[in-house]
């Protein structure tokens, strides 16, 4: 399992509801997008991780484990605005609002970033999917998800056994041994992906399957307080943010 996954299932918010989940998380992204850069996207990171390292429970050092990936990716986008081509200064100088415009870009994404791992690493992926086919999302699409969700970290559990039997039979002692030993685990993990498959389809015809994968649903009522204090928090944000946007240069 992987360690956002592992987070949510021992989060504190486990058995709220999924939809309270998704409207403070998509909330604080859609604020996060829709504000402006200055102070708006940095009033929500703010807030975002207010919320994940305190109510939510979040630790911090897992936080920053998956934070740091989407991080680079937008310091990446980020950094091309920096610059511009063909313009007085050469054919590539540092272009008169660069710096700015990076900046406003960082803050949107990282602050956008920070609301969606809310709803990562509060809420398990088996409790969403079962009850998108109530929001109208086609049945079939569903089991698609669930079953790859499922096979995915069968896989993941594979090839972490096949590196560490590769790793104690000398296979990674050398760059040559490593790409060999790269190949395999590529060639192995296909094989063993497909015969996964076909042990599910097997296992599913032996039990009925009539093209529904019926899951059990705990049922978990929506709480009206934590809805009622998600939207005063976005509208504190949408309201502090408009008033310094006046206030601050």
């Amino acid at each position: 399992m992987l360690p956002i996954d592992a987070a949510a299932h021992s989060s504190r918010w486990r058995r709220r509801h999924p939809a309270e989940k998704a409207f403070l998380g998509f909330g604080l992204t859609l604020c996060a997008v829709g504000l402006p850069p200055w102070p708006g996207a940095l009033l929500v990171a703010a807030a975002t991780l207010a919320v994940l390292l305190g109510p939510a429970g979040v630790p911090g050092r897992a936080l920053w484990r998956a934070f740091r990936i989407p991080l680079g990716f937008c310091v990446t986008g980020a950094v091309p605005l920096l610059f511009e081509v063909g313009g007085p200064g050469g054919f590539v100088a540092l272009g008169p609002d660069g710096p700015v415009h990076a900046g406003e870009l960082l803050l949107r994404t990282a602050s956008a970033s920070l609301g969606v791992l809310l709803f990562a690493f509060t809420t398990p992926v088996s409790d969403v999917l079962p009850r998108l086919v109530r929001a109208g999302v086609p049945a079939p699409v569903v089991d698609v998800a669930l079953v790859m969700y499922r096979i995915v970290f069968l896989l993941l559990d594979a090839m972490t056994r096949i590196r560490e039997a590769q790793a104690a039979r000398l296979g990674h002692t050398t760059r040559a041994a490593t790409w060999r030993s790269l190949a395999g685990l590529g060639a192995t993990a296909f094989v063993r992906a497909f015969d996964r498959a076909q042990r599910l389809q097997s296992g599913l015809a032996g039990r009925g399957y009539d093209g529904t994968l019926r899951v059990l649903v705990p049922a978990r009522a929506v709480s009206r307080p934590f809805l009622a204090a998600t939207g005063g928090l976005l509208a504190a944000l949408v309201a502090v943010t408009l008033v310094l946007e006046r206030l601050l240069p």
